[in-house]
């Protein structure tokens, strides 16, 4: 199965580079929205091709630029909004840490305190976009701990991973013993995504594995 969702997008999260750490906000922030996935992705490389991947230069680009860029994307049905929020998290971050999502890392005491000041960025970054920005994060960051994704745990627990009654943590506390934990979270989301969710089993490649399928 394939890893990372950020590696998809030519991002390199371990090098902690502040632009492919912001690019991977600005994607998070896309998923975070009620749209397909496929527009969402091609949206982001449309930013990615105009150079919209730094805060000061969402800033610069201005509403009318990022609705274009949005439309050109096809997140047509959030652009008007969805630029309004671009525009209130570059700022925020520009002028609270100097447009470095590192800084707000090295800022934040503990984990909650880090999601509340992701949070805090403005209202294009609620609970689901923090999940997904923080998830592929992990082993990356010291205090980036999002709790495990409900598909995430489906497909563990069909896959025989951990029991059934078993903790967020004890879930945390098994996968993290299968290669990098980070990729294989992401394996596992699209797992739980694509075929548990939705009973597709005899589609699914982990079909010989699995505990919990369809007969």
């Amino acid at each position: 199965m394939r890893g990372r969702f950020s590696r998809e997008l030519g991002l390199h999260l371990a090098s902690r580079r502040r632009r492919d750490l912001f690019l991977w906000l600005l994607a998070a922030i896309l998923y975070g929205a009620r749209i397909s996935g496929t527009i969402a992705t091609r949206t982001h490389r449309e930013f990615v091709r105009r150079g919209l991947d730094i805060p000061e230069r969402l800033l610069e680009t201005g509403w009318d630029g990022l609705v274009e860029a949005l439309d050109a994307g096809g997140y047509t049905r959030y652009d008007f909004k969805t630029a309004t929020k671009l525009l209130e998290v570059a700022g925020n971050l520009k002028r609270q840490y100097a447009g470095d999502l590192n800084a707000l890392h090295q800022a934040a005491v503990e984990a909650k305190d880090l999601e509340r000041r992701l949070m805090a960025l403005g209202r294009g970054v609620g609970p689901v976009t923090v999940q997904i920005f923080l998830r592929e994060l992990r082993g990356i960051w010291s205090k980036a701990r999002p709790p495990v994704s409900p598909l995430t745990l489906l497909a563990a627990r069909h896959l025989g991973l951990v029991p059934a009654g078993n903790s967020q943590a004890g879930v945390a506390t098994a996968i993290r013993k299968k290669t990098t934990f980070s990729d294989f979270e992401a394996a596992l989301l699209r797992v739980g995504r694509d075929y548990c969710r939705r009973s597709r089993c005899r589609l699914c490649p982990m079909r010989d594995l699995c505990g919990g399928r369809q007969r």
